[in-house]
């Protein structure tokens, strides 16, 4: 918890009692720590699940057939928690800004409004006041009051945001990195998160958003992954992802991972799936438990590190199933289970919220803090982004409390660059909000490019975070108009693209 000094106002008022206060205070810590036991939040306080039993909570089956996908289903779960005024809002994202479906596990939905530590607050307007103010809530279902209205994309939003397709070198394999390459084995996750970088293709489609379909069958997509990674003898690791891999038939990933594991110069592989924590329930059942160790004993033998990459961003996340999971997970043979989090405003962008993800994920549940993203400029997302400055004071605020194998990088994902700390920008233009970004490689769509190494590349901070004076600029310098109809233009390249491949 955060530990913030006494106001000057609350003291005795004399001289004497002032400096005896500040002295006090000056012994306390900015943040200061307390192992918190983790508890399940019970779930038949949500009128719809009042029946449910243990049994059925813990069944993966069960949580994949309850997920909320419509405003209906979250109605029936509700009951009379929620005021008509918050559906309302949620309809009209759901219409006019939403990039992912809605689709919400029983799981992270019992872990909005937990009463765990506090009372159960009244069903109406003091239960819709708590959910509104939800970090999970806030990421998961947001509503159309959540987004900005001034400016509710950046101006140069895309819809690729990190041009990953654009650096695909077989359907759904991104070479970015020198010896590195980001396997999406498919498109679909249990849980869509509000802020998905890979809105373009992952999830069912919005009105806004049509999204973008793979062209080739699975089995023929795989087929040519492994024979790139084959003929690359560069490439010694693999994030295989999604969409999330928890959405695959176990038989079918674990094929994919033994043909993976036969290839000599593949040295790590990551599993990418947040469903560690959205639906523990699927990384529980016997026949997935069984497969990773079997995974894992073969990884091991071969002399390759395999690991587990989930996706927490608030710390009421962090559950006693999802301990179970991952210890399980661990049990089973994988080397390590670490956490690669977005920074979000709303939702953990202060110290105290990060500290307390850390500490949680850590003590908690053994899942080792690794980075945390700077929310990516996909559109209608500006409400969630955090300026270069703020996540630099978020990383200095971090610093000195956790082990340093446990202090999570803050990191900006620049487009065409890739990860880098968020102090290793080449230039800052704090008051128009543009960063200048190097890199040290090219990738794979920078072949024989020789300014590859000498180029700068602009990350831009949310409009609304500038000084007066940068916003102005914004305002004056941005040919709206002519953005609005690139954007216009973009968007129907992708209906089009998306209507093609339907």
């Amino acid at each position: 918890m955060l530990i913030r000094p006494l106001d000057a106002d609350t003291t005795h008022g004399t001289t004497h009692d002032t400096a005896h206060d500040a002295a006090h205070d000056a012994d306390r810590q900015p943040y200061r720590y307390r192992r918190a036991e983790l508890v399940e939040p019970d779930w038949r306080r949500l009128p719809g699940w009042h029946d449910v039993t243990p049994d059925q909570w813990r069944s993966a089956q069960w949580q994949r057939a309850h997920c909320v996908k419509t405003i209906a289903q979250l109605r029936a779960v509700m009951g009379d928690l929620l005021e008509e005024s918050f559906y309302a809002d949620l309809e009209r994202d759901q219409l006019e800004r939403a990039t992912m479906s809605m689709l919400v596990p029983p799981q992270m939905l019992s872990t909005m409004v937990p009463a765990t530590t506090e009372a159960m607050p009244a069903p109406g307007p003091a239960f819709t006041a708590a959910f509104r103010a939800d970090a999970v809530r806030r990421y998961m279902l947001p509503v159309f009051s959540d987004r900005r209205t001034d400016w509710p994309s950046h101006p140069f939003a895309t819809r690729d945001s990190l041009h990953e397709h654009d650096m695909w070198v077989a359907e759904g394999l991104t070479h970015r990195y020198p010896t590195k390459v980001l396997a999406e084995l498919l498109s679909t996750c249990p849980q869509y998160c509000g802020h998905c970088t890979r809105m373009d293709l992952v999830g069912n489609s919005t009105p806004v958003v049509p999204k973008l379909k793979f062209d080739l069958k699975p089995v023929d997509r795989l087929d040519r992954m492994i024979a790139y990674l084959r003929n690359s003898p560069e490439v010694r690791d693999v994030v295989v992802s999604g969409g999330d891999v928890a959405n695959m038939p176990w038989k079918n990933l674990e094929a994919f991972l033994d043909r993976l594991l036969e290839i000599e110069n593949i040295r790590d592989v990551r599993l990418a799936t947040k469903a560690l924590m959205g639906l523990p329930q699927h990384w529980l059942q016997r026949d997935v438990v069984d497969g990773v160790a079997r995974v894992a004993r073969t990884a091991r033998r071969r002399g390759v590190n395999l690991a587990i990459h989930t996706h927490v961003n608030a710390a009421q996340s962090v559950t006693p199933l999802v301990a179970e999971a991952t210890l399980a997970m661990l049990d089973a043979g994988v080397r390590d289970v670490r956490n690669q989090g977005v920074l979000m405003r709303g939702v953990n962008a202060e110290v105290e919220d990060l500290l307390d993800l850390c500490f949680r994920l850590q003590d908690g549940a053994m899942i080792t803090p690794y980075y945390f993203y700077m929310c990516d400029m996909i559109p209608f997302s500006e409400h969630w982004r955090v300026s270069l400055a703020r996540a630099q004071e978020l990383q200095h605020g971090i610093m000195g409390y956790l082990p340093g194998f446990a202090t999570p990088r803050i990191v900006c994902d620049v487009p065409f660059v890739g990860k880098r700390w968020v102090h290793q920008q080449h230039a800052y233009d704090r008051v128009r909000g543009i960063s200048e970004w190097t890199k040290n490689y090219r990738t794979s769509i920078e072949v024989g490019d020789d300014e590859a190494l000498r180029r700068t590349h602009p990350y831009y901070d949310p409009i609304d975070t500038l000084p007066a004076q940068g916003q102005a600029w914004w305002q004056e310098n941005v040919e709206l108009e002519r953005v609005e109809a690139l954007a216009s233009r973009q968007a129907a390249a992708s209906r089009a693209a998306a209507a093609a491949q339907a």
